[in-house]
């Protein structure tokens, strides 16, 4: 299955940069969550996966090719765009027509299976679908045409929580069964910490960092810890973020579970936990340290 490789690439649009030498590799068979806040350059890193975008530097490979007008790479990968573009008169049959024209493992038993879960009238002309609708049409037809590269932006939008486990649990079955590498940029990190196995969060254009989901949670932990009056925490913690309530701290630590316990044991505190963040808190605190953290404003 191939790799998913983008290599310094820069993208400016009337002398604002989206892209600033990003660098991204998502391996084979990877389910990779691309995260970052709005305007980071989440979906401009995707228009270039996907062919749509030429960068103004750098390289954007799959499978070790470039992808920009590359033909051959482009019928092994299907995008899912946040906001899908259908030609108003036409149904989703129609695009199943369309899409077994250009891809050549578009499985026409597959799509008339898939009929069975996504219970959308594919007769239908497009415009008279509603948002989740058309998103549902859209996977349906992406499934269908068995990629190697899928590639999904905020795939879930307007799909009800039922549909949004079925959808995943196809795509998790492609994964397993076919060793589909998947690329998935979504606001619900709580939903893409259920299904990705590795994460990287963009900010300003560049990739701040990107690791497995084990090792991001490996590298930082939450640590609640009450210790005797007048304990002083050690000034060299390596500490992300604190508060306190009382004497309960509430520390967010760079560094492992292990090594926190063990260097804050030596303060004989009266409590102490230690637990793993979530990727929502790991992305809040990485980002805090880059001008985004939670502000508290009078109103």
């Amino acid at each position: 299955m191939p790799k998913i490789e983008m290599k310094g690439v820069v993208k400016s649009f009337e002398g604002f940069r989206a892209l600033d030498g990003l660098d991204l590799s998502v391996e084979p068979g990877a389910v990779y969550g691309l995260v970052g806040p709005n305007g980071a350059g989440k979906t401009s890193a995707i228009r270039h996966l996907a062919g749509v975008l030429r960068q103004d530097e750098g390289e954007v490979l799959v499978d070790g090719e470039k992808v920009y007008e590359n033909l051959a790479i482009k019928e092994k990968m299907v995008c899912v765009p946040d906001d899908v573009f259908w030609y108003s008169q036409d149904s989703t049959r129609d695009m199943m027509k369309f899409y077994r024209g250009i891809y050549p493992r578009f499985d026409e038993g597959l799509y008339e299976r898939l009929g069975e879960v996504f219970s959308v009238d594919d007769a239908q002309p497009m415009r008279r679908l509603s948002r989740g609708m058309q998103k549902q049409s859209a996977i349906r037809l992406a499934l269908a045409a068995r990629p190697e590269v899928l590639i999904l932006d905020e795939p879930m939008d307007g799909l009800d929580p039922v549909m949004r486990r079925q959808v995943w649990s196809l795509v998790l079955g492609s994964v397993a069964g076919e060793g589909m590498t998947v690329l998935v940029s979504s606001h619900n990190l709580r939903e893409l910490e259920d299904v990705c196995d590795h994460v990287g969060i963009l900010h300003k254009g560049k990739c701040l960092l990107q690791r497995s989901l084990s090792q991001l949670q490996d590298n930082i932990v939450k640590v609640l810890i009450a210790l005797p009056e007048s304990t002083e925490l050690p000034a060299d913690l390596n500490v992300v973020h604190s508060s306190t309530m009382g004497r309960l701290h509430t520390l967010i630590l760079r560094g492992s579970a292990q090594e926190a316990t063990v260097r804050l044991a030596s303060l004989n505190p009266l409590y102490m936990d230690a637990v793993p963040l979530t990727l929502e808190e790991i992305f809040i605190y990485e980002l805090g340290g880059v001008d985004y953290a939670v502000k508290d404003i009078l109103l």
